[in-house]
């Protein structure tokens, strides 16, 4: 119990830490090698309490494919974050309000913890029981089942986020020549050919 403990308060701490430097760095590669330092940890925490599954999935997926992508991005993409940050003050009532409804939220979380412990006791009993089913399989049957909706919308809300960080990062470039595809299907022979007559010994 001790060493449990011991690396709960230590995947726990450089977790928190991580993710303050995730939000602190002004160098935007250091934050996302920040955010893979926090997944890393965080799997940590999910190994210690058993979830292996869960744990697997933020090593694989958020740090081998996420997370790198976004380091790539980063580095390849010259974003001007300069510009982006100049429409800061605009857009800070809207995030104060956000911030304000997740605080109150947490605040209830934590009220319902101390003042009701008994019904978050009864809200934390694995569903299916553990002892009948695997993990990936509890965690296949609830999150299908009981919890379908909140995995809907919580995939409709990353589509929204890529789709804005795509618009966000978008930049087009000037003298550069694109693809239209129009253009190219309404092409005639009249259009893209012309038969000049050259004469011997002169070019065009």
């Amino acid at each position: 119990m001790i060493l449990s403990g011991l690396f709960f308060y230590l995947f726990a701490g450089i977790t928190v830490a991580s993710a303050f430097m995730v939000i602190a760095s002004r160098n935007p590669v250091h934050s996302v090698l920040f955010l893979i330092l926090a997944f890393v940890n965080s799997a940590g925490l999910f190994i210690l309490l058993g979830a292996e599954y869960l744990a697997m999935l933020l090593i694989v997926v958020y740090v081998g494919a996420v997370a790198v992508l976004f380091l790539f991005v980063v580095m390849m993409l010259d974003v001007d974050f300069v510009e982006l940050r100049q429409g800061f003050l605009q857009y800070l009532p809207v995030g104060a309000l956000v911030g304000l409804i997740l605080l109150v939220e947490l605040l209830l979380a934590l009220g319902a913890w101390v003042i009701a412990p008994e019904i978050v006791a009864q809200g934390a009993q694995p569903m299916p029981p553990l002892d009948q089913v695997s993990n990936i399989e509890a965690i296949g049957q609830v999150l299908y089942t009981k919890y379908i909706f909140f995995f809907q919308v919580a995939g409709l809300i990353l589509l929204v986020a890529m789709i804005g960080a795509i618009v966000l990062t978008l930049r087009h470039k000037e003298n550069v020549k694109r693809q239209d595809i129009n253009v190219q299907v309404a092409r005639t022979r009249e259009t893209a050919i012309e038969v000049r007559k050259v004469e011997t010994g002169k070019g065009l």
